[in-house]
């Protein structure tokens, strides 16, 4: 796995992850949302392609746990394959469930003149171009990343085998 796609599951998980860790870290259950406020939740996340992310979650998982079974018997490649396009085409309908999820999540952390306030604002010409251009600069960021990481991994190797030169080490 590259470090980009690390960077999207992370990103997908820490999504997740802000949502679940602020629900479980209240001593008392976060309020039921109500109706409203999750057709506002539903609305909000659709309008911000905030789902779009998950677009690529069941195929992947599918074929993720096609790829472990191939690698215990490589010659069950045509059937797992088959069985695989099967099930994608069974469960995509399945990402509904997390559309519902992401909605209830939003809706138990903003009001509903919250969720009212941010659909208005990204119906202005800003929010727009802050849905249009987001995805871009967050891929812009993660190449960023990716090259820097590496630059810098280079870096922390030529030191230590240096570093490890100087006392002796020779394999280095």
């Amino acid at each position: 796995m590259t470090f980009r796609q690390s960077a999207r599951v992370l990103f997908v998980a820490i999504i997740l992850g802000m949502g679940l860790t602020a629900v479980s870290a209240q001593t008392k259950p976060p309020p039921t949302p109500t109706l409203s406020e999750l057709q506002l939740a539903k609305e909000l996340i659709e309008l911000k392609g905030a789902t779009m992310a998950f677009d690529a979650l069941v195929p992947g998982i599918i074929e993720y746990h096609k790829n472990s079974l191939l690698q215990i018997n490589p010659n069950l490649s045509k059937d797992l394959n088959q069985i695989a396009q099967q099930l994608t085409k069974e469960l995509t309908p399945r990402r509904a469930e997390m559309q519902q999820v992401l909605a209830r999540v939003y809706a138990q952390h903003f009001t509903e003149q919250e969720l009212k306030d941010a659909l208005a604002f990204y119906k202005t010409p800003l929010g727009k171009k802050l849905i249009a251009e987001e995805p871009k600069a967050l891929e812009a960021s993660m190449k960023a990343a990716d090259d820097w990481s590496k630059k810098f991994a280079e870096e922390v190797v030529t030191k230590l085998r240096a570093e490890m030169r100087k006392r002796g080490h020779t394999m280095f």
